[in-house]
Formats: C-alpha cells, structure tokens, sequence
C-alpha cells in the first residue's frame, strides 16, 4: 500500500513529506486507519535530542485519530467506518496491563520508543524500498494510514470533529489524567501546574472541572492568561518566594502539584508549596539528577513519576469527550491546525511556543 508521510530521517534535518509503502494490511489483531488528524507531542520532537536510542529513518506521530478502512477480523471489536482515537502501545498480557495501568507495561519502551512489535511490526519502506523504522507508539501517524493494535484504538462517536481528537491519546490524557486519576483531585482539593504546555493546560482544564482551586505557574504571559481563561490563578515562574505565594493562595499549601517541565528549581518550589502529605507528580523525562533541597519531603510530602497520565485509554478518553461537551474541558481551544506538508512550519512553531498543540491534517 502506497501513502504519503512526514518521514524524518536523521536528528537534524527536516520532516520531508513522500511516499511511503505498507508491506502489509492488518493483522488479527490489528486495523487499519486513515489518519484524519494526528496531533504534534513534544515527545515526538525529542527523537532530535535521543542521541541515537530512537531508531531513525522514522515516520512519527503518536496523537492519531481517524476512520478504520479495515480490520483484521470481528474479534478486534471494531468495524470498517468507526471513527477512533488512537493511544499509546501496550502488551495487553504483563502484570501492569492486567491490572489496569497499561502505561507501565513491561514492554512500553520497546513497543512506544525503540522499534515497536517484533510480531506483526508492519515495517515501512520508502519509495526505493529503503527501510524505515517500525511502527511509533504503535501508530507513525505522521501519515494518510496507520495499521495499530486493536487494543490501542478507542472509539468515538462519528458526530464528532475526530481530525481534532487525536491529542486526547496522549497530551491531554496525560495531564487530565494526571489529575483526575493519579490525584483523583475533587471539590475543596488544591492543585499547583507548573508549566502551562498542552499537558499543564489540559491538567489545569481537569483541575477545574473537578472543582479544584488551581494554581498555574509559567513564565510566559500568554500562557498564564491561557490558564487563567481555564479556571487557574495565574503566577509568574519568577515570582519571589515561590512556595509561599502558592500557600497564600491554596490556603496552607497545595495537596497536589504536576511538573511538566523537568526544572529542578521548580520542583523544589513545588515540594516547599505542598501541605503535609501533599503528592507532586512529575511528567516530563528527566535528563539529569535531580537533587532535592533538605525539608522538601518532610512531614509526609511525597513525589512520584506518572506516565500517560494513569489512564486507561479506553476509559478516559471517552470521559474527556463528555466532559468537552459540556463546555468543561475546552482542548480545542488549544488547538491550531496545519496541513501535513507544513508539518516543520507546525514544528517551529510548536517549539517556539507560538501555538501549544499542532495538529497535521494529512
């Protein structure tokens, strides 16, 4: 099968958009799905700065959503013409997956990061038969089609505009989920963001929606009016005495803070503006050690890493439709679209911060 794609094919040169072959239709287990919108994720454009872990030439994309043209079989659950948002791989099979927590399956690096499945890999080759990486986060939705897991594809109602649904796959469920799941924020709970991205912004969204009094934290001024327009107190990054100003405003200290920008001194600041027995969580890699000042995890404080947010794709995703259209999770708002071939336009200016989630319509 011959489509067009955004291949990138070393850290520093450009996505260049041609086509691409599928050497085969879907699995058993498997559908295939033409892509209507796949949203850009920062998780993406750190292939650039993997030092080579990332298996490269590649087509990328992992916030996917489109209309399944064919399915391996009945048993996937799915048929020709259901509408699907499509989330991150998983075995389906190990401890973690069984117990509901997909996004620490034992095998999510190998199958999301490093080369996906060995069975089924449903390899890509250019148009002179050169190979490219297997299957991104079980999607490389950087494309017209992807062939997915079944498991992976969630579906949605085809009433909706589904070219922008595809960061509810990752980028928002990480930071709603976040939220709503790993903290289960409620009325009367307090939560600090730092950093007003798109997972901040869609954490700052959940946070409201569940009746929470949000804080956000950034250091760029149209993304704290972004997050007051949200529901969020607003704070500048800079401000002097960080912790205490988030204690005057939650009352006594946060009860939940989220990291989304790996900056130590900020993590630091969170531990300090947490109440007793406060939880921060942390989202975003780590690069380097992260050295903790004495006292920031006394008196029950705790600090954990959470990856896609706790969610269970299939549950969560729907959830955060609902809560779209009741006009409390207002995710398009962040959204600015492009087509596919201005996929570096949309790449500078996602970098920039310029717009806080591309979406490519291929």
């Amino acid at each position: 099968m011959r489509f067009g794609a955004a291949v990138l094919r070393s850290p520093d040169s450009p996505f260049t958009v041609e086509e691409v072959i599928l050497d085969a239709g879907p699995a058993d287990d498997e559908v295939l799905v033409r892509i209507a919108g796949c949203g850009m994720c920062r998780t993406d454009l750190a292939v650039r700065r993997s030092a080579g872990r990332s298996p490269l030439p590649a087509v990328l994309g992992h916030e996917g959503a489109g209309v399944v043209v064919e399915t391996g079989g009945p048993h996937t659950g799915l048929a020709v013409g259901d509408h699907v948002v499509l989330s991150f791989d998983s075995c389906g099979h190990c401890r973690s997956c069984l117990d509901a927590a997909p996004a620490y399956c034992d095998s999510f690096a190998s199958l999301n990061l490093f080369g996906g499945r060995e069975e089924n890999a449903a390899r890509f080759t250019d148009a002179h038969g050169r190979e490219l990486a297997p299957r991104w986060f079980g999607q490389s939705a950087f494309a017209e089609y992807a062939v997915v897991p079944a498991r992976n594809a969630v579906r949605v109602d085809p009433a909706l505009p589904v070219e922008l649904l595809g960061p509810l796959g990752c980028g928002f469920l990480t930071g709603a989920g976040a939220v709503l799941h790993s903290f289960a924020a409620g009325p009367g709970d307090t939560v600090a963001v730092l950093g007003a991205g798109a997972v901040g912004l869609a954490a700052v969204m959940a946070a409201t929606a569940s009746g929470a009094v949000t804080v956000a934290v950034d250091r760029h001024p149209e993304r704290l009016a972004l997050a007051e327009r949200f529901g969020a107190i607003p704070l500048h990054a800079s401000s002097a005495d960080l912790p205490g100003s988030i204690h005057e405003l939650t009352d006594g200290g946060a009860r939940y803070a989220l990291d989304t920008t790996a900056c130590a001194q900020l993590i630091n600041d969170a531990l300090r503006a947490l109440r007793p027995r406060g939880h921060l969580g942390l989202v975003a890699r780590l690069h380097t050690a992260l050295p903790l000042e004495p006292g920031t995890l006394d008196r029950g404080r705790r600090i954990s890493h959470i990856c896609e947010g706790d969610a269970v794709p299939g549950l969560l995703i729907p959830r955060l439709i609902g809560l779209w259209q009741a006009g409390r999770f207002p995710f398009d708002e962040l959204i600015r679209t492009y087509p596919l071939t201005d996929i570096n336009e949309a790449e500078r200016d996602c970098e920039s911060g310029r717009v806080v989630k591309p979406v490519l319509l291929p």
